[in-house]
């Protein structure tokens, strides 16, 4: 390999990343990382495998069909994540592929979702999307909606909801990224408690935030430019 060359994930920022949540998750919590592998090659993918990271996040459903349906040994070894929008055009596919959907942001799509996996007799598992931030550019329910969301969802036969997934304002103070998600946290709690549905999982925190998150309870985390890169 030439020396120059860029290596295909940070070994650094892996054994940092390790080392804080060691050090900075809430007790009885034992927080995943996502490897968030959108714009890299396959061969990101499986440096991270032999990291022992086997969850994958993707933005796009096309470029993760082009990354995986012609690797399909690669694919068998890794949970798959969307973590990006999901059009209503690529539900379908979107089924066919991921093994969690991250991105539910409305009634209508969540319906749709299970609609799609009743055709094909599966069992989709979801986190619901949480706007906690009230941010106009960031997709997502508002802490008042989610709970109905919540409630939509265990109405429907072939929808798993894993957790809540949240994604900051960008610009805020690490002071203010801990306050919304602790909120996330507490609401993720309040659905479990008062037995809503089944609500176990923060999906919450990012290369720029993940320390506040895991301070905060996040159950996964989701990593991409501190190991592979900016973008």
């Amino acid at each position: 390999m030439d020396k120059k060359a860029r290596p295909l994930i940070s070994i650094t920022a892996l054994k940092k990343v390790r080392k804080t949540i060691e050090k900075e998750s809430t007790p009885g919590t034992t927080p995943k990382i996502i490897a968030v592998t959108k714009t890299r090659p396959i061969e990101a993918v499986e440096a991270a495998i032999k990291e022992n990271l086997f969850i994958i996040g993707e933005n796009k459903v096309q470029e993760a069909e082009e990354k995986f349906l012609n690797n399909e040994k690669t694919r068998e070894k890794v949970e798959l994540h969307l973590i990006g929008s999901l059009q209503s055009n690529k539900i379908k596919r979107a089924i066919s592929l991921f093994d969690v959907i991250q991105t539910v942001d409305s009634v209508k799509l969540l319906k749709k979702i299970n609609n799609q996996a009743e055709k094909i007799k599966k069992i989709q598992k979801v986190f619901i999307q949480i706007n906690i931030g009230y941010d106009k550019n960031k997709r997502g329910f508002n802490s008042k909606e989610v709970f109905e969301a919540c409630k939509e969802a265990k109405k429907l036969k072939n929808i798993e909801v894993k957790g809540l997934m949240t994604i900051l304002p960008f610009g805020k103070t690490k002071k203010e990224n801990k306050r919304l998600f602790t909120e996330t946290k507490t609401i993720q709690e309040q659905i479990e408690k008062n037995h809503i549905i089944s609500c176990k999982e923060t999906s919450m925190g990012m290369s720029g935030d993940y320390v506040e998150a895991l301070k905060s309870g996040a159950t996964f985390i989701r990593i991409g430019s501190a190991f592979f890169g900016p973008r």
